[in-house]
């Protein structure tokens, strides 16, 4: 009976204290998410997969490979596509298969990756994740967990007309989802970065409108500690337009200012509408490469202060 309990509310979106986000929930869209960066060389690279549910209940996928600074983008569609609810691990049909340790899309005999992830730095708080105490909530339209926080790339890759080595990069995995079939909400905002001066400092923040407020979180990995602000119920203050970015949070002992950037044209990733098997191409604008500037702050002293020329930083929706 508690098997079936879990399973039920797992569907609302929600997740019960120490229980595994990454696994999935079975509701209308659940997205996979990778960041590759080098700063060394100024490349990055984006994986991403949505496994949705149609109006019958069916399972389908969208996937896309997107790189700077080649500027390339690949997205398809995957008519069948399935994902392990006790743990990470996703297939969108012949396009993409992932788990914690490896990631595989084929987008065509210009558009592959094969990569292999160590020496990872998982989420390190296991009562909830991403969105805090927003996990144990049914029904909320959005929720996020940043499951891997840092990891050292390993690999290939066919990008264009160039092969390329993944040795040396730097990745970062997330996950998003929603039990409600029109999927993304109307307005949301992201970010992530690696290419600190600190090794293996890593930034990721995102949010949205929920009833006429501001809501998301922050986080932010440095000396192998956790800095999580999360609103609510953190005071959260975000301005910002299409090509700038300036999110301020407060934990119950630290103050999270950020300031991001854009740099060029956006890439425009597909989002999923679940129930009609189709993607939306022009709702994300997703900058690559752009500025991050991050500042922890605890009282009068400054706990952290870097800014990374190889930040991810979208936009999203209307507004």
């Amino acid at each position: 009976m508690l098997e079936t309990f879990v399973h039920a509310y797992r569907r609302t979106g929600a997740d019960p204290p120490f229980g595994d986000p990454r696994g999935h929930h079975g509701v209308a869209m659940e997205g996979y998410f990778w960041r590759l960066s080098d700063p060394a060389s100024g490349r990055v690279i984006v994986a991403l997969t949505g496994v949705s549910r149609d109006a019958r209940g069916g399972a389908w996928a969208t996937a896309a490979l997107a790189a700077h600074p080649a500027g390339i983008v690949r997205t398809a569609v995957a008519p069948e596509a399935d994902a392990d609810p006790r743990r990470l691990a996703v297939r969108a049909g012949a396009l993409l298969r992932a788990d914690e340790e490896s990631l595989e899309v084929d987008l065509g005999e210009d558009a592959w990756l094969r990569a292999r992830f160590e020496a990872r730095a998982g989420w390190p708080r296991r009562a909830l994740g991403g969105v805090g105490l927003g996990h144990l909530v049914p029904g909320l339209g959005q929720y996020w967990h940043p499951h891997m926080l840092d990891a050292q790339v390993s690999g290939e890759a066919q990008l264009g007309g160039r092969r390329l080595s993944l040795t040396g990069m730097r990745a970062y995995a997330e996950k998003n989802w929603t039990p409600y079939a029109h999927g993304f909400p109307s307005q949301w905002w992201w970010g992530q970065a690696h290419g600190f001066d600190e090794d293996g400092a890593c930034v990721a923040f995102a949010g949205g409108r929920l009833l006429g407020m501001h809501a998301g979180a922050i986080v932010v990995r440095v000396d192998g500690e956790l800095v999580h602000a999360v609103s609510p119920p953190a005071p959260m203050r975000v301005r910002g337009g299409a090509h700038g970015w300036r999110v301020q949070a407060r934990t119950a002992r630290d103050v999270v200012t950020l300031e991001g950037e854009a740099d060029g044209a956006p890439y425009r990733l597909p989002v999923p509408v679940p129930r009609e098997r189709r993607a939306e191409p022009d709702v994300s604008a997703m900058h690559l490469a752009g500025r991050l500037r991050v500042q922890v702050r605890r009282g009068r002293r400054v706990r952290f202060q870097g800014t990374s020329r190889l930040a991810g930083l979208e936009r999203g929706g209307a507004g």
